[in-house]
Order: C-alpha cells, then sequence, then structure tokens
C-alpha cells in the first residue's frame, strides 16, 4: 500500500524497510497525546481562517470519535501504519474524507511527534511525582515510628556511631526530595511546545503557534523552529533525573538487602516480597529489592544510549532521533515499577529494633562520647582519641563493652574518669546528644519529619 507521504516517490517501500522503519509498534502509547494535539491543531487553523470553522469542527468531532472509539475497544489500532500520526490521519481521512486531508496544514510530523511526546512526557512526571511522595511519606512514617530506635550508623560499612533507625530513614527521604525538585524542574524545562515549527523553518500560513499551546497547557512556544523539532534535551533531562532516582533506590535497596540477610536481621520483609529457593527451603530472598538495584543499570542504560544517538546529529530532523522514544519510554516504565514496589514494601516490613540495639551495643559505636567525655575534662582531643582507643582494645581483648568496663580498669588510664561516665557512654545518652541540626537527635528527627509534611504539604492524620 502507498503510503500517505508518497509523492515524488511512488511510496511504496520494501517490506523489511517497512519494518525497520515502523514506529507504532512504541509510539502508540502517544495516541491520546496526538489526537488531543491535533484537536488544538484544528481549532487554531479554523480560528486563523486557515481551513473554515465548519471544517475545524468537523476535524475536532472525527479526532474525539476516534479516541472514544479506541477507549471504548471499537477501534483497534493498525499495525500496518508506519507510525501513531499516520494511523490517526488515516483514519480521520477515511472517516471525513477530503476534510480529513486538510489537517495536517501548517504542521510535519517533525514538530508533531516533538509535540506528542513533551505532552506524554508531562503527563508521565505528575505519575512519577505522585509515585515518588507516596515513597517519601512512607519513609517519613517509618522515621517517625523510630525515632527512637537505637542501631549502629556505619562508615566503610564499619559500625561508626549511634544513630535511629529514623534518622536512617530520612537520608533518604532527603535524597528524595531532591529527585522530587529536579523532576519539577525537568518538567519546567519540558513546557515548550514546538508546534507550528513544521519541518524546520515555520510556515508560510498565518498561523498562531501561541493559541495551540495555551490550549494544550503550555505556558511558552520554542522560540527556534529548528530547534523546536530537534531538541530532546527535556527527554535527557528526565532520563538523568530518574538515573540519580534509581541511584538512591538502588542504595537503598542495598542497604535492605543486607539488613535482611543473616548476618544482620536488621529486618524482615514480608513474604509478598520475598522468595525462596527451589533447592534450599530456609531461604527468603529479597528478590525484589536486588531487581531494583539490577534495574537501574537498565535506566542509565537509556540515558546513556540517547546520548550517544544524539551526540553527532547536524539540525534539524533526523529518522535517528525516532529511537528517542523506547529509552525514554522505558526508563520511565522501569522507575514507575520500581516505586510501585519499593513503597509497599518498606511500609510491611519488619523492623527488628531488638538485633539493631544488639548490634549498637557491640560495636564500641560509643567510642567517641568516651573520648569526648574525656576532652571535656580538660584532656586535649589526640590524647583522649588515643587512650579511647586502648581501651577498646582492652575491652575487646577481654570480651566486654565500654559500658560495662569497671570503673577501677578506666581510672587505671586516667584519673579523670568518675562514675558520671556511664551516663555519658550511655547509647541513649550518645545519641540524643547529636541534637546539632540534622543531627540523629529525637527533636533532630521530629524537626526533619515537621520540615518534609511542610514540603509536600501533608498532615499524616489527614491524608
Amino acid at each position: 500500500m502507498a503510503k500517505m507521504w508518497a509523492g515524488v516517490t511512488a511510496g511504496i517501500t520494501d517490506p523489511t524497510a517497512d519494518e525497520f522503519n515502523s514506529s507504532i509498534g512504541f509510539d502508540r502509547r502517544m495516541v491520546r497525546q496526538d489526537i488531543r494535539g491535533s484537536m488544538a491543531h484544528a481549532a487554531m487553523l479554523g480560528a486563523k481562517g486557515i481551513i473554515s470553522p465548519a471544517e475545524a469542527e468537523q476535524l475536532g468531532d472525527g479526532l474525539a470519535a476516534i479516541l472514544e472509539d479506541l477507549e471504548s475497544g471499537a477501534l483497534a489500532i493498525d499495525f500496518g501504519c508506519e507510525d501513531i500520526h499516520m494511523f490517526v490521519e488515516q483514519e480521520l481521512t477515511r472517516r471525513l474524507g477530503e476534510v480529513g486531508k486538510k489537517l495536517h496544514t501548517a504542521r510535519s510530523r517533525n514538530d508533531q511527534v516533538a509535540l506528542d511526546l513533551r505532552m506524554y512526557l508531562r503527563d508521565e512526571c505528575k505519575e512519577l511525582h505522585d509515585l515518588l511522595e507516596a515513597l517519601i511519606k512512607t519513609l517519613t512514617a517509618l522515621a517517625g515510628e523510630h525515632k527512637e530506635s537505637i542501631m549502629p550508623g556505619y562508615t566503610h560499612l564499619q559500625r561508626a556511631q549511634p544513630v535511629s533507625f529514623g534518622h536512617y530513614m530520612m537520608a533518604y527521604v532527603m535524597m528524595l526530595l531532591r529527585d522530587r525538585e529536579r523532576l519539577s524542574d525537568t518538567v519546567k524545562r519540558m513546557d515548550v511546545s514546538p508546534i507550528g515549527c513544521c519541518a524546520l523553518a515555520g510556515t508560510t500560513y498565518d498561523t498562531d503557534r501561541r493559541m495551540e499551546a495555551e490550549l494544550l497547557g503550555f505556558s511558552r512556544i520554542a522560540l527556534n523552529s529548528m530547534d523546536g523539532v530537534s531538541d530532546r534535551d527535556f527527554c535527557l533531562e528526565l532520563m538523568s533525573t530518574l538515573s540519580i532516582l534509581m541511584m538512591h533506590l538502588s542504595r537503598l535497596a542495598e542497604e535492605l538487602i543486607l539488613w535482611a540477610s543473616w548476618e544482620f536481621q536488621f529486618i524482615q520483609l514480608s513474604d509478598a516480597y520475598t522468595t525462596g529457593s527451589s533447592i534450599m527451603p530456609q531461604k527468603r530472598n529479597a528478590d525484589m529489592a536486588e531487581l531494583v538495584r539490577g534495574k537501574t543499570g537498565r535506566v542509565y542504560g537509556d540515558l546513556m544510549g540517547l546520548l550517544t544517538t544524539l551526540k553527532g546529529l547536524p539540525l534539524a530532523y533526523n529518522k535517528d532521533m525516532q529511537e528517542d522514544k523506547e529509552c525514554v519510554f522505558d526508563a520511565c516504565d522501569t522507575v514507575k515499577l520500581c516505586l510501585r514496589v519499593l513503597t509497599p514494601m518498606l511500609s510491611g516490613m519488619t523492623v527488628r529494633t531488638d538485633n539493631m540495639l544488639r548490634a549498637a551495643q557491640t560495636g564500641f559505636i560509643n567510642a567517641t562520647d568516651l573520648a569526648d567525655y574525656l576532652v571535656r575534662k580538660g584532656l586535649p582531643f589526640r590524647s583522649a582519641y588515643k587512650l579511647s582507643g586502648q581501651i577498646v582494645a582492652k575491652c575487646m581483648a577481654e570480651g566486654q563493652v565500654l559500658e560495662t568496663l569497671p570503673l577501677e580498669a578506666y581510672q587505671s588510664y586516667s584519673p579523670l574518669f568518675e562514675e558520671d561516665l556511664y551516663a555519658q557512654i550511655d547509647l541513649r545518652t550518645c545519641m540524643e546528644k547529636r541534637s546539632s541540626e540534622g543531627g540523629t537527635s529525637v527533636a533532630s528527627v521530629e524537626a526533619q519529619i515537621a520540615y518534609v509534611k511542610e514540603v509536600l504539604g501533608y498532615d499524616e492524620n489527614l491524608h
């Protein structure tokens, strides 16, 4: 069958070339945006007198009917069409005849596909934003429940200082708040209408690009027609934002995997989000968390793939740019799936505060507080540091912890040690003393939670 673009050529291509060239297999997901864009275009053409108002109304009604039939299942997408744009125009022409052929006046598929993609990704960003906020709220709720639950904080994966599990969760909340902000910024730069740029140089028709942009909810238009059809920065920026988000999700997933292991036993994931082994009956595998970690590389690959595709393209439109959609669609799909799995996984897990506390008690993570005790008594910090290290070594050799070492033993190292020492190196005291803004004390975690609720504008008792 001859293509709608037949003219200087016969419009008949080899079947293998047709399959290679076709994008309807993946761009069909933009059909709603394509129809909405075409309805706005028809309205603009009618308003400017490029076509008659009656023709514009016919086109608008015909497009609305196509969308209604697609959504009801009365109409199926014809995968023999080259792309979703050709399918809609072909179906419209089949229904309206010559009037249908007027829809494509004063536009090109180049600006049409750029418009559809911006509109589609704008809708995707709204869904991603909502899913991200749900995860932030879940982590914040966990932090509120466990603002007093003591656990070891780590550096170099070695036990370092006492923190609360709530403080730990809020660290991830802060990362995700930045992701939320980046996503919002991405949408701001996506909010540019390319329609009316046509193939690359604009059009000779007296169009109203700003009217069309306003009808479609855009706040501004592309100011250079060549840039308007060839810009895919908004795809790259979105995938970059999603890559950073996935890096954060992967770090969280790694923590969950470690904490759920027998070596830690800080948490127990629910059966709904673990799997068993085909041969080892004792296994509870954190497969969902592992997949979140694994799919991070997939999103990185999507970003690198499109960066590589675009890096050498001359202006303006090139067919290479058809490769943008599968990359960005896959990145959005993957991140949404990970968020949908991770949020209920976290809300349904059991936090083993007893094991966390036990790990904190046996890790000498109050050694810094021991040194600080001596500093407050007048000993220089480096001397206090060395002395505290020697005492830790003694405890390790004798199977004791700092809290159980007798006062006489402490005083054999320095007469500065007194009975008040034990209150100062108690883990809860150590945690509560870290009350500087952003620290791990209960009051500080509560302040962090209050900040998040203010930023998100919600009350946990109401949402």
